[in-house]
């Protein structure tokens, strides 16, 4: 008797479930009309900005933040992502360059921000993925910035300064690396394809489980896993993802030093991005070659009780010795609070670039 009650009350609530199903498909259509019509006023207007990652970002946080749970605000985050990428498809499918082949961590970071209904297009350089957008082949580009643990890119800050683009976004991404092979163990294993930053994530794994590995380095995660399914005797350090596409069995998983080890993508575009509240700034700027000059130069930023939250030195490549540094600041460009100060900055500065205002990360 008590397991026919039991049976009952679950057959009562899959029932209940069921007709709640029915309500959200009805209201996701309700808001997937919604969005076609946004589109087609658009249209109407010559609004050409039919992607708009401040309203996004803004309607991400406010629904994670309104959440009571038992979902996870995170969980909120991607239902919610997908639900917009799904609809902004009915608008204009978005086309994305990242650094590919299909598989790498950048492509992962370009899903997460996109969602599943963007048109995804491998290239095969951080190079390309700029010319691809400058070329209007591509809406959008998303590439690698800095790890946690290894710090920055320094081709992606290179083509920052060499391209008219801006920002339109950042993607903070968990990197987890495994070690994978099409079933050769690792004893048995002569070679180890890995991406170089890779190899400098996992050092001392490497150096305590595979000391007897030639390591080859790859320009990709998945280039790794591809040269690992093809070749007999090797193996290679990748994704989860790269590992399925190519057939490849996971040995070793989460292979990483850093257990928080963590990437940071930006998101290209040739749009401006409107203040949506919690936004960050990145720009460039060179200061004049001489004792005190870059804490002179920066001053007006910590006296406007502005947050700098990142700041790195590259070589300018005009003039030995000579340095541009890269400032990420809390804060919109259009916002009275930073305007003066940019203004400031850019009066002071030998050379100045605004590279782009955009949503801060929301999950």
């Amino acid at each position: 008797m008590a397991d026919n009650t039991r049976l009952a009350t679950l057959a009562d609530l899959r029932t209940e479930i069921d007709a709640l199903d029915d309500q959200i498909l009805s209201l996701l259509n309700r808001r997937a009309g919604l969005a076609r019509q946004v589109g087609e006023l658009k249209q109407q207007t010559g609004d050409a900005q039919f992607w708009r990652p401040e309203r996004e970002a803004a309607v991400l946080q406010r629904l994670m933040s309104a959440n009571q749970g038992p979902l996870t605000d995170e969980a909120v985050g991607r239902l919610f992502r997908e639900v917009m990428s799904a609809c902004l498809a009915l608008e204009k499918p978005v086309t994305v360059a990242y650094l590919g082949p299909e598989g790498t961590f950048t492509q992962l970071a370009a899903r997460k921000h996109f969602g599943q209904a963007a048109n995804l297009q491998p290239v095969s350089s951080i190079g390309e993925v700029f010319r691809q957008v400058q070329a209007s082949q591509a809406d959008f580009g998303v590439v690698p910035v800095e790890n946690s643990t290894e710090g920055s890119v320094n081709l992606t800050l290179d083509h920052l300064l060499e391209f008219p683009l801006r920002i339109a976004g950042e993607v903070q991404l968990r990197i987890v690396h495994n070690l994978v092979s099409r079933g050769t163990a690792i004893k048995d294993m002569q070679r180890l394809y890995v991406h170089y930053q890779t190899r400098a994530q996992c050092r001392r794994w490497l150096a305590e489980h595979a000391p007897h590995l030639t390591l080859i380095e790859v320009s990709s995660n998945a280039e790794a896993a591809r040269r690992a399914r093809d070749e007999e005797g090797a193996g290679a350090i990748s994704t989860t993802v790269a590992a399925e596409i190519y057939g490849l069995e996971i040995l070793a998983a989460g292979i990483e030093d850093d257990s928080e080890n963590t990437t940071r993508f930006l998101v290209i575009g040739q749009q401006d991005v409107a203040p949506m509240g919690r936004d960050k700034t990145s720009l460039v700027l060179s200061a004049p070659n001489r004792p005190g000059s870059l804490q002179e130069l920066i001053q007006p930023i910590a006296a406007a009780g502005i947050s700098m939250t990142r700041i790195e030195s590259r070589p300018a490549r005009h003039g030995l010795w000579q340095y541009v540094f890269f400032l990420d600041l809390e804060g919109h460009a259009e916002t009275p609070e930073l305007q003066p100060v940019l203004a400031e900055l850019e009066k002071k500065a030998t050379y100045f670039k605004l590279l782009g205002s955009y949503p801060q990360a929301v999950f």
